[in-house]
């Protein structure tokens, strides 16, 4: 008999289906077992009369969810199995798209780390709740990937080019900054969390009137200072503006200076791929911008350069990768 704890658990609550990730010695990393669990309940929930409302929490005192099992997908494109990484990344985007066109209200508590595939279970839904200890980034360009999980779409629809500037440099950001820009919809104080989940298992089909009784403003965020500077650097017509401009920065030069080192330490081939995404997906349905994700995924698990910065973060955690594409720079 196998007793293994399964990694999501849910139940049912006063008209609420609550979906837990329980995966906490990985961080909630999103597996593939993980993503189908989410899915079934959803899709089983969808259209049943005595679920009128869902909530997504964590088990894990550190993360809501550090993002997809990428260490799994490395695997697989190193040996070749592009039917493991397809089926992986074809399973994470529908229950993205699930998600975003749910019809019941879709409700994320994010306390801790909410990571790439973290970021794509919780903004696809109609309520982000973020507590003073989250932290939200889209890291993808530091391991030779890209903003995936439907990022395409809702990164370039921040407000003053504060998507670009998270997508491209992969910086990780607080509750406060993702209140302010918009990842998430409501502050809440850690303290009341419990109290808050508490009513939402219980909120039927309006969670809003307990979203609004425990949500507070958020404070000014590290991003509130370098607001102007960002639409300045990173509304820019190509990737080498974007570092023209940073260079060329005057008023906010330290900022500027530690972010164009932040961007020369990425992969180029990530950087090239990230911003071309990017500017497709400002125009492009969330449909579109996943099937032009899943594409891409399944050439870009294939690449040194996310062999490469897989190994140096998350395998030897050396730290020091040896770019492939680094004589393609253009930052």
């Amino acid at each position: 008999m196998d007793t293994t704890a399964p990694p999501v658990t849910t139940r049912v609550h006063a008209g609420t289906g609550v979906i837990a990730l329980d995966r906490p010695g990985a961080l909630n990393a999103l597996d593939l077992a993980m993503v189908r669990l989410m899915t079934e309940a959803l899709e089983r929930w969808r259209d049943d009369d005595a679920v009128r409302s869902v909530l997504v929490v964590s088990t894990s005192p550190k993360a809501f969810c550090a993002g997809g099992d990428i260490r799994a997908v490395r695997d697989a494109g190193l040996r070749g199995d592009d039917v493991a990484v397809t089926a992986y990344f074809t399973a994470e985007y529908a229950l993205n798209a699930l998600i975003a066109g749910y019809p019941k209200p879709y409700t994320a508590l994010v306390d801790g780390y909410a990571m790439g595939g973290g970021l794509g279970i919780s903004v696809h839904g109609s309520a982000r709740v973020v507590t003073e200890r989250a932290s939200l980034a889209m890291p993808e360009t530091a391991i030779g990937f890209f903003p995936d999980i439907g990022a395409s779409h809702f990164l370039p629809r921040l407000p003053g080019a504060a998507g670009w500037y998270l997508g491209l440099t992969g910086a990780r950001i607080s509750a406060a900054a993702a209140a302010e820009c918009g990842l998430a919809t409501h502050y809440v104080h850690a303290a009341e969390l419990p109290a808050l989940q508490a009513a939402l298992a219980g909120a039927g089909d309006d969670p809003g009137e307990a979203l609004d009784r425990f949500a507070t403003a958020a404070p000014p965020s590290e991003l509130t200072a370098h607001r102007e500077t960002i639409a300045r650097c990173f509304d820019a017509p190509d990737l080498a503006s974007v570092g023209a401009r940073l260079e060329a920065e005057r008023s906010d030069r330290e900022w500027a200076r530690e972010t164009l080192a932040t961007l020369r330490a990425a992969s180029p081939m990530s950087l090239r791929i990230t911003f071309d995404l990017l500017r497709a997906g400002a125009g492009d349905s969330l449909d579109g911008c996943l099937a032009r994700e899943l594409e891409l995924a399944r050439r870009t698990a294939r690449e040194p350069d996310f062999h490469e910065g897989v190994r140096a973060l998350l395998v030897d955690k050396d730290r020091r990768p040896r770019w492939a594409s680094l004589e393609a720079s253009v930052i």
